[in-house]
């Protein structure tokens, strides 16, 4: 169903403030120190992820990998999507969020033998942060009969249904496990697209959702900021770890200008406008699920691979890439590149050429790049970086003709 014929009302139905919940100021509301804390297991656990794809640099490695990703972040992304909702100050949600870390930090601990001896460990506290959550929101945090409660235990169903692949998986051993988790992940990733249906109950309204647009646009933010800081944290400890020569040297700067170059290219080039689509009530909350919710775990991917091709580049300066290690520098700059161009198009329905320009020229380095050493590599791939936020410092021309409205399909979180 497309935007032109299904619309959130001008304005979100209104809200009865539960005691547990943010009030009518809370667009002006921050990140609360508790918030910060609680992103402090997902960079630890962004740290476990990339060294889970750099010990295994096949393509079931990254799969693996990827599913391991996609779980996590989606542990983080429905907290925060709660607590755009519940006010952070208040005691229970407080305790709530720490059990939460607690979940999450025994989630990062798993992760790097997820598909070994700690499925189960993996696959049940995954469960556990998921379903515990959603059942605090469901009958503590919202009163009986609230569109609140029904929202939160059609998702808690929702949950509680891919549980049964999630913990079937973390049981069985081999590539059925892989298997098992990937339909638990299509469940989880699919349920927000269809209004957490379920029989015999009415679809859930696209505006019945309330959304802090301040709060929530800062949180995403943070967390890039935070997946970028791991790149640093990565590009720090391996070349520390190495005799400072002169390549050495070289491939360390080509990673922090390549980490320089992430951050201008979220925050100069493109957070703002992503910020802004939200500023229309029309059909909001579908936006911010498709920009942030599924949008921002690309750019989270890409800034992953970007730290594991940085690592690779700074420990083998001089030698050429056998092709595992030079996708995996490539992919990190292509994937963020690519990321971005799909949330610029969906928050201003335009075309931004000069990033897909980009992309081909990653794939482009990647393809030629086999018998060149690592460290030219690694500078090309961020010379591309640095000549996209180049472009976009570039004016616009303000008669440029508008590019009509694409018809995109949406859907509440």
């Amino acid at each position: 169903m497309t935007d032109q014929t299904r619309q959130e009302p001008a304005s979100a139905p209104p809200v009865a403030h539960g005691r547990l919940r943010r009030g009518d100021d809370a667009d002006a509301q921050r990140a609360a120190t508790l918030e910060l804390f609680y992103d402090l297991v997902f960079v630890f656990t962004i740290t476990q992820v990339s060294h889970l794809l750099l010990s295994d640099l096949t393509w079931a490695g990254a799969g693996e990998a990827a599913i391991v990703l996609l779980a996590v972040w989606w542990s983080w992304n429905y907290t925060t999507w709660a607590t755009n909702e519940l006010d952070p100050e208040r005691n229970p949600v407080r305790l709530v969020l720490i059990a939460l870390m607690l979940g999450s930090l025994l989630l990062a601990i798993a992760v790097p033998h997820a598909f070994d001896e700690r499925g189960l460990l993996f696959a049940g506290a995954y469960l556990a942060i998921q379903v515990g959550r959603h059942f605090f929101l469901t009958f503590a945090a919202a009163a009986r009969g609230s569109a609140e409660r029904e929202q939160a235990g059609r998702i808690l169903v929702w949950f509680l249904i891919a549980g049964v692949f999630w913990i079937t998986g973390g049981l069985v051993e081999g590539g059925s496990r892989a298997w098992l988790w990937s339909i638990a992940l299509a469940l989880d990733y699919i349920a927000p697209r269809i209004y957490f249906p379920l029989p015999g109950r009415p679809r859930l309204a696209a505006g019945s959702w309330r959304l802090a647009t301040g709060h929530f646009t800062e949180r995403f933010g943070l967390i890039v900021i935070a997946a970028i800081g791991e790149t640093i944290i990565q590009t720090g400890a391996t070349t520390a770890a190495r005799e400072l020569d002169a390549a050495t040297a070289a491939a360390f700067i080509s990673a922090f200008a390549g980490s320089a170059a992430l951050w201008w290219l979220y925050f100069v080039s493109t957070r703002g406008l992503g910020e802004r689509s939200l500023d229309d009530q029309a059909n909001r909350t579908g936006r911010a699920r498709d920009i942030y919710t599924y949008g921002h775990v690309l750019i989270v991917g890409g800034i992953i691979l970007t730290a594991v091709g940085d690592e690779i580049v700074i420990a083998h300066p001089w030698t050429p890439l056998a092709s595992a290690k030079l996708i995996a520098v490539v992919a990190g700059p292509a994937l963020f590149l690519l990321a971005q161009f799909a949330l610029r198009l969906r928050a201003t329905r335009r075309i931004e050429y000069a990033r897909l320009v980009a992309v081909a020229a990653c794939a482009g380095t990647g393809a030629f790049g086999g018998s060149l050493p690592a460290l030219l590599v690694g500078a090309t791939l961020v010379a591309v970086l640095i000549v996209v936020a180049l472009v976009d410092l570039l004016p616009r021309r303000s008669h440029r003709k508008v590019t009509p409205p694409l018809a995109l399909v949406t859907s509440p979180l």
